[in-house]
């Protein structure tokens, strides 16, 4: 997945907070979200975009909260979410606001 992720980028992502209680049942897939996004290759494709974790010891629910170059924000609520579902809306989110950013129309079913 890191390498799908590689070929995407983070060109147009400015920040990546990842919050998660590492105590909770239901972090795998937020864990496995952030093991993806902070990769050596994938954190090469933008060195200006900054990945902030917040761990938590409050019980709290796991979650992504992505700022684009743009202003716009993809939160993601990782308790109900496979890390292939979070990673399909990373992606999908990534090339719409490429799209956006380069005046070409966005790919149907990308993004909200």
């Amino acid at each position: 997945m890191a390498a799908a992720l590689a070929r995407l980028g983070l060109r147009t992502v400015k920040e990546v907070r990842v919050q998660f209680c590492p105590f909770e049942k239901n972090v795998e897939s937020t864990r496995s979200f952030l093991q993806g996004v902070s990769s050596e290759k994938v954190r090469a494709t933008n060195l200006n975009c900054a990945v902030v974790v917040d761990v938590r010891h409050d019980g709290s629910e796991p979650c992504v909260d992505v700022l684009f170059g743009d202003g716009h924000r993809l939160v993601m609520r990782g308790a109900h979410l496979t890390a292939q579902e979070m990673f399909g809306a990373f992606a999908s989110h990534i090339q719409a606001r490429a799209a956006a950013g380069s005046g070409d129309k966005p790919v149907a079913g990308a993004g909200r």
